[in-house]
């Protein structure tokens, strides 16, 4: 599928995305929240539902989910309650799912993301409206693994405390859905409120699709396909529900309304059951928890924990450091990178070139080791260090990368004590220089009179000669200096 959306038909797309959130118990009780436990060792009577059982709600959720309301620029209902959400299956050991009733703790926020220009009229961001942010807890996890004849539940998961994000509507193609996932990813995990691992399943997303034909305003029949946890899997699900569904109405054949499962080994959705209405889950006011009341004092630990946010900082390091808006998102890509890049900025006293090498040989080494920044042993006041040597001329640019930036992260001392401890300091002194020179054009009577015949190119084999019979430390520029003067024109 090409991803394009047909002409004459416009596909409307909402998401509702569950984030778990980092904290350290579980929602209602106090088993430990943690992934990767032997199966059903993180239970208590509490998350399994045993009768005289009472849950108490986790303050440090409620504090997250007020960091991504003001996140959201949403608001913040002071006053709201938990329902019971009544369904049976096999992961729900209660028999309900303890969630946030009709009003939220956070409704009508937004998030704006680039425009798919394949569906819209203009380049602009589109605005995709948060209709509602509310907690709840996780219900098990169901295995077919170890054998397909039978189901196996691990109930660790059980009460992990979750947000609801409800998105509007909004989205017209496949695209921007998963640009817009990939944005409250960004922001859930930069905030760090929830690691975001998509194949740990601690962000995960129900996709609601319908299609209609240009200029109707009522919605197609919607269908919803469940739990898909990664951003490819929710383009190439939802390309493939917007084709099924114009081909059933280019033929006249009605559908259903139903929710559906990505079988990303086929390529195709299958359906799973006939879409839950409302009253299908029999809610009804939580009778063991009190209604959710937000205080100024919850409000001030939200506001005070939550960091310079990606839109507001991304202005400010493209104006103070001269950056690109490639370079600025790229530098944004996490907190974590951000904070290197600004203390590394802040050392070498030239954020150009910090974000030079963020984005350059550590994003490299990065990639090529399959490690985080954390893993990395390197300091942004070394790094910092390592980029003044250069631009003080003292070691020249390949020097910096190829020898003193794998001894930096070999742990073999600070930038400066690698220069001296392997005699690396740049040689600036012309007269030297202009030995190298002729002592490599001397050797070389072939290639100069080539190039004086005519054949510019050879002029990058002499200057990397002459780095070779300096062993990499003559400054280039005054080699390419030298070697204009001496070359002539061909």
């Amino acid at each position: 599928m090409d991803g394009k959306v047909k002409v004459g038909f416009e596909a409307v797309i909402g998401l509702e995305i569950h984030v778990q959130l980092l904290t350290q118990s579980k929602m209602f009780c106090g088993c430990e929240n943690r992934y990767g436990s032997e199966p059903n060792s993180r239970t208590c009577p509490v998350c399994l539902g045993l009768p005289g059982a009472l849950p108490v709600l986790n303050a440090e959720a409620v504090i997250m989910a007020l960091m991504l309301g003001h996140a959201i620029h949403g608001s913040i209902r002071e006053v709201s309650a938990f329902y019971r959400k009544q369904y049976f299956y096999p992961d729900l050991p209660k028999g309900f799912q303890i969630t946030q009733g009709p009003i939220a703790l956070v409704e009508d926020g937004w998030l704006d993301i680039p425009g798919d220009p394949e569906v819209r009229t203009t380049h602009d961001s589109v605005r995709v409206r948060i209709q509602r942010v509310h907690l709840e807890e996780d219900a098990g996890k169901s295995s077919h693994e170890m054998d397909p004849e039978h189901t196996y539940v691990d109930l660790n998961r059980a009460g992990v405390p979750l947000l609801e994000i409800v998105g509007a509507p909004d989205l017209r193609s496949a695209q921007e859905a998963s640009g817009y996932l990939k944005a409250l990813h960004h922001l859930v995990t930069y905030l760090g409120i929830s690691d975001g691992n998509m194949e740990e399943g601690s962000l995960r997303c129900d996709a609601n699709v319908s299609v209609r034909r240009v200029g109707q305003t009522a919605f197609g029949t919607r269908v919803e396909v469940k739990n898909l946890n990664s951003f490819r899997f929710v383009r190439q699900a939802l390309d493939y529900e917007i084709e099924r569904h114009i081909g059933l109405i280019e033929k006249g054949e009605p559908f259903e309304q139903e929710t559906r499962g990505w079988d990303a080994a086929v390529g195709t959705t299958r359906t799973l059951r006939s879409k839950e209405a409302v009253m299908d889950y029999r809610s009804f006011p939580e009778p063991d928890l009190p209604m959710l009341v937000i205080e100024h004092k919850e409000m001030a630990i939200a506001i005070a924990r939550l960091p310079e946010l990606p839109e507001i900082r991304k202005k400010r390091i493209i104006g103070s450091y001269s950056l690109t808006d490639y370079e600025a998102d790229m530098l944004l890509q996490s907190r974590a990178f951000a904070d290197f890049f600004e203390a590394t900025a802040v050392a070498c006293e030239n954020g150009k070139q910090a974000a030079h090498w963020m984005l350059g040989e550590v994003s490299r080494t990065l990639n090529e080791r399959g490690q985080g920044l954390g893993q990395l042993d390197l300091d942004p006041q070394n790094l910092g260090e390592l980029i003044h040597l250069v631009e003080t001329h003292a070691i020249n640019l390949n020097t910096a990368k190829e020898a003193v930036f794998p001894a930096l992260l070999a742990g073999e001392g600070t930038p400066r004590q690698i220069v001296a401890q392997k005699g690396l300091t740049q040689v600036m002194d012309q007269s030297v220089i202009e030995a190298l020179v002729r002592e490599v054009l001397a050797v070389h009577p072939e290639p100069l009179a080539q190039f004086r015949a005519g054949k510019i190119s050879l002029r990058g084999f002499f200057v990397g000669q002459v780095m070779k019979a300096g062993k990499g430390k003559v400054n280039p520029q005054i080699v390419n200096e030298i070697l204009d003067e001496t070359l002539g024109k061909p």
